[in-house]
């Protein structure tokens, strides 16, 4: 079964090609893999891949009807949540 084969779905995107897609960075699209806000993806012999379907859903999260729609998923930003990054950790007492 050659990659046409596919379904559409299931054909595998590289991470540039997927970033492209998504209309974002690389480095944007590597931040949300390290920080676990991004889409679902797969390691195949080391190559980071996604599939068109996971892309989509992805994106699809920050669906939006209006900017006061309360039923909408916010899709996180690629970044640590600043509760959880070391850099805003109060230390030895500061107030």
């Amino acid at each position: 079964m050659s990659p046409n084969d596919l379904p559409t779905s299931e054909r595998l995107l590289l991470a540039p090609e997927a970033a492209k897609l998504l209309r974002i960075s690389e480095r944007t699209l590597a931040k949300h893999r390290c920080y676990g806000t991004g889409p679902v993806y797969r390691k195949n012999g080391g190559r980071v891949v996604y599939t068109l379907a996971d892309l989509e859903a992805w994106s699809r999260r920050g669906e939006r009807r209006s900017t006061s729609d309360e039923a909408a998923v916010t899709t996180p930003p690629a970044k640590a949540h600043a509760a959880l990054a070391p850099a805003y950790v109060r230390r030895f007492g500061d107030v």
